[in-house]
């Protein structure tokens, strides 16, 4: 029996709140993730977090929790989104190689006016990347969707000297804190039955 609307078609936040046993509603929202003129990256993550939780919960016709969420990496106080092109990609990559940013992932529930708002920062630490090994990694298809142009579950987990922080926030979701604001909307984690063979 689904406990949680999930406003959002990414396959890694599915797996992630699958992984704590949570049953799900999947309710993808298209919303403009255009950052706001001035607008910080926290408050930007902060603020489609909770559109897409509110978005979510309006568009399933169910009174159940929606839970919304979204990552930003950031280098320099900017925001870095999905490449638009190759060219892109291997721009950020380069930008990216051998130094320290943030990912910043919002996370927020909604169910009518209550509502709950987290951000959680990660800092993650790049290796040195040459460019061919950044059109290599492009020509894989992986980096195409995701923010930063990498993916820290996959093949980009080459690039991450070091994290300090939370390591699901920057796959998509920061599991901690997700549980701990389920837990505002009576959802508790690990409630699927065993299955036995």
């Amino acid at each position: 029996m689904a406990q949680l609307i999930l406003a959002s078609a990414s396959p890694r936040r599915r797996e992630l709140l699958g992984q704590i046993g949570i049953d799900l509603i999947i309710q993808p929202v298209d919303l403009d993730e255009t950052p706001r003129a001035a607008e910080a990256p926290r408050d930007y993550v902060a603020r489609l977090a909770l559109e897409k939780a509110q978005a979510g919960y309006s568009a399933a016709g169910v009174d159940l929790p929606a839970l919304g969420s979204d990552t930003a990496v950031i280098l320099d106080d900017e925001i870095l989104g999905k490449p638009l092109n190759e060219e892109d990609a291997v721009r950020t990559l380069l930008r990216l190689s051998g130094r320290r940013h943030q990912v910043m992932t919002g996370v927020a529930v909604a169910q009518g006016e209550h509502c709950q708002v987290q951000v959680v920062t990660t800092e993650v630490t790049f290796t040195p990347i040459t460019e061919h090994l950044a059109r290599t990694y492009w020509a894989t298809g992986e980096p195409a969707d995701k923010a930063g142009s990498y993916g820290v579950q996959g093949l980009g987990a080459v690039f991450v000297e070091s994290i300090n922080g939370s390591y699901s926030a920057v796959v998509g979701l920061p599991l901690a804190q997700t549980a701990a604001i389920l837990k505002e909307f009576n959802i508790e984690i690990w409630q699927k039955p065993d299955v036995t063979a």
